[in-house]
């Protein structure tokens, strides 16, 4: 062969590897970029916007709040440092467990955070939220379409006046899209409707609402991974980072609320309401007891404790009706009272004359 043939062979040769290792990096490379996950959580950031968007509640709120608007905090500041009262309303997404264990799930928190609790007993800083449980259509979670089951809403969270309610996606509408909540003003207690509203040691009261939606919604991260600058989340001044480590869908509520009609809302902690009723209702109820005998405490707590499990949802009086029965049982307590005590101590009666 020629010094020329073997030239043109050679650079054959050449070319055909050229094309082979160009032809083996294309089909090694992905056809799509690796997506990002910030708070290292296995849910992209991505997907986890897309689920604060499809899920974001209409928050109903009292136009004359002492605190104007939920706020937005200053970003990369450790100390939460209100930038404006704007309506911005803070996002978490994590992965969770589904009731049937075989499902995909993600639980998502909405915190409504305020420059303060201007209530009773206020104090600067307030977190507030309400969380939805969802779980997805596939086993891909980019793919899949998301679907909510069970709604919660934190009101006195972790306080003797603790009425946080949980209740199926269902029952509020909400299996799709973000379920309407009833912000109290001042205290900022969440609440599924008006009447729930007026429950609790009986300070709230959801008047005057108007929806205002979110200017946006800012993702918040997890806890050691923070988002968006949301650093201001694991200050000591607030139980916002204790709130994130939580799952507010633990087995025990979601099993009683699940042997519940399909309509109820339930307490997320039923054991103390019926003392809360006593305080609620403490301008009827005290005189009550302190006409009555030990009996009449005993038969009011058996009473709560058969009524304060779950509210229905059917209807918005529910609450009005409740505070009805209270104020008839109240007053037929003072007058079964002062029957027995005019029987227990008879008066003397006049001898007619003989």
């Amino acid at each position: 062969m020629s010094i020329i043939g073997r030239t043109i062979s050679s650079l054959f040769v050449s070319s055909l590897l050229a094309s082979a290792l160009t032809h083996s990096a294309i089909a090694q490379k992905p056809d799509q970029k690796v997506a990002v996950d910030s708070d290292q959580d296995g849910l992209s950031d991505a997907l986890e916007q897309s689920l604060l968007l499809q899920f974001a509640p209409t928050f109903m709120l009292d136009r004359r709040d002492c605190s104007v608007l939920p706020a937005e905090f200053v970003p990369d500041s450790p100390v939460p440092t209100v930038k404006a009262d704007d309506g911005v309303i803070y996002g978490q997404v994590f992965p969770a467990k589904s009731s049937t264990g075989n499902q995909l799930a993600a639980e998502i928190h909405f915190y409504h955070l305020w420059r303060s609790d201007c209530g009773p007993h206020g104090h600067p800083l307030d977190a507030e939220h309400v969380a939805v449980l969802v779980t997805a259509s596939t086993t891909d979670p980019a793919s899949a379409s998301w679907k909510a089951l069970y709604w919660y809403a934190a009101a006195h969270e972790n306080t003797v006046c603790d009425v946080s309610q949980i209740t199926r996606a269902s029952t509020l509408h909400a299996e799709l899209s973000g379920a309407r909540v009833f912000v109290s003003p001042g205290k900022h207690a969440s609440y599924f409707n008006e009447a729930l509203c007026r429950s609790g040691c009986g300070a709230d009261r959801c008047v005057n609402m108007v929806v205002y939606p979110s200017a946006r919604i800012i993702n918040l991260g997890e806890p050691g991974h923070p988002m968006n600058g949301s650093v201001f989340a694991a200050s000591n001044k607030w139980p916002l980072i204790a709130k994130m480590a939580n799952s507010n869908f633990p087995p025990e509520p979601v099993a009683r609320l699940n042997q519940m009609p399909d309509t109820e809302i339930a307490w997320f902690n039923p054991g103390r309401h019926p003392a809360q009723g006593i305080i609620a209702n403490s301008n009827t109820t005290k005189q009550a007891l302190a006409i009555g005998a030990d009996s009449t405490t005993s038969s009011l707590a058996t009473a709560g404790k058969s009524t304060d499990t779950a509210l229905s949802a059917a209807q918005d009086n529910t609450g009005k009706a409740l505070q009805k029965t209270v104020r008839k049982t109240g007053h037929a307590l003072a007058t079964s009272a002062k029957h027995v005590g005019k029987a227990l101590n008879p008066q003397p009666k006049s001898e007619k004359p003989k």
